[in-house]
């Protein structure tokens, strides 16, 4: 697979080290999708109160106000992801604050599972599994040396 061998992967300690910085990337998408969410409902409520009321008074400055934010937060969120992304980091779950390192093990690109608010990496799983069927570091992921 052309794509595997592309894939920048990383040491556990390669990993480790970037946490705080993929940690504060995480929070700034986390809290503009907050915002994104948020406004998105105010505008949805406010379409149903339009439509339920049969045209009640529009404040357009509001609507507007309402879409900017919107349309802004949502851009901050895709950017800090994509940023997560440029750096090769896997953000699983947005919300919980899941990530995954592609890491060489042996033949086989497998993932390092790290989730928000963890001292720092413990667990891994194959590149076809979950996070539910996460396996602890064994001496295999020991080592900050990069296999040739």
């Amino acid at each position: 697979m052309e794509e595997e061998e592309q894939m920048r992967t990383f040491t556990v300690d390669e990993a480790q080290r970037l946490l705080p910085v993929l940690d504060s990337l995480l929070q700034r998408a986390q809290a503009a999708a907050a915002v994104g969410a948020a406004r998105e409902h105010a505008l949805q409520a406010l379409s149903q109160a339009i439509f339920l009321s049969g045209g009640l008074r529009v404040d357009l400055a509001e609507v507007a106000r309402l879409k900017g934010e919107h349309n802004a937060a949502v851009s901050q969120a895709k950017d800090a992801l994509e940023e997560i992304s440029s750096i090769g980091v896997e953000v699983r779950d947005l919300m919980t604050g899941l990530l995954e390192f592609p890491f060489q093990l042996d033949e086989d690109i497998v993932m390092l599972c790290w989730l928000q608010g963890e001292a720092k990496i413990t667990a891994w799983h194959t590149a076809e599994a979950g996070w539910d069927e996460r396996q602890p570091l064994d001496d295999r992921f020991s080592g900050g040396e990069r296999p040739q």
